[in-house]
């Protein structure tokens, strides 16, 4: 007797739940972090500390980020604690509407825009943006957003990361790691996500003709959340 496969887990994508998730969170840190606001210092630092690592392994220390950009950027938390930091002018893509509102509005964005660290904001999903031809970015982060691509949607979201690097730009990725004993990626329905394996990423970056530089487990965040690399 034959038995169907069970189908793959981005198999139940449906960007139109995500997005109705996302639309009910509420735009500040403990809605971007699921109820968890004090890892975001954490998260910071650890991300802070793994750009540096890398500059000095690739003796960049003292060259500037140009431009960046923080792709699934939410309410802007990664661009004003980290990004806006590092690079003169930071673009944002998200596709909630009232998180790019709250990037335009929020008092603490003021600065930012007054010195134009703050780029172009398109409010449009992941798997709809492409880069514009012209601009070439040094950093692009990504982080706690691919979960909502399918494994073919992220891999032409990577390979458009990739024509729109500079020549000595960097692809961030910073993710959930799926805990599954067997090894699989896990489905989450709440939010319409899918935690992928370590394993299923580097499938996937090899696939975008991405190469793995460095990589890390961030330290310090609560035990029972999922590992993140």
């Amino acid at each position: 007797m034959s038995t169907a496969a069970e189908p793959p887990a981005d198999a139940n994508i449906d960007h139109a739940k995500a997005l109705a998730y996302w639309s009910a969170v509420d735009p500040d840190v403990n809605g971007m972090l699921g109820g968890f606001p004090q890892i975001s210092r954490v998260d910071i630092q650890g991300s802070r500390t793994f750009v540096a690592k890398l500059r000095r392994a690739s003796k960049t220390t003292g060259r500037e980020f140009v431009r960046a950009v923080d792709c699934g950027a939410g309410i802007g938390r990664i661009t004003i604690s980290l990004l806006s930091s590092l690079c003169e002018t930071t673009d944002i893509v998200e596709p909630i509407p009232k998180f790019t509102a709250h990037i335009l509005s929020d008092p603490s964005f003021a600065p930012l825009h007054a010195n134009n660290k703050i780029g172009t904001i398109y409010t449009q999903s992941l798997e709809s943006w492409h880069p514009p031809a012209d601009i070439k970015y040094d950093l692009i982060w990504n982080q706690w957003c691919l979960g909502h691509l399918t494994d073919a949607q992220l891999v032409e979201h990577l390979k458009r990361c990739v024509r729109a690097l500079s020549e000595s730009g960097w692809v961030i990725v910073k993710e959930n790691l799926s805990t599954d004993s067997g090894g699989d990626d896990i489905f989450d329905q709440a939010d319409n996500s899918v935690t992928r394996a370590d394993k299923k990423f580097r499938n996937i970056f090899a696939e975008a003709e991405l190469r793995v530089v460095r990589t890390e487990l961030q330290k310090g965040f609560p035990k029972g959340l999922y590992p993140v690399r």
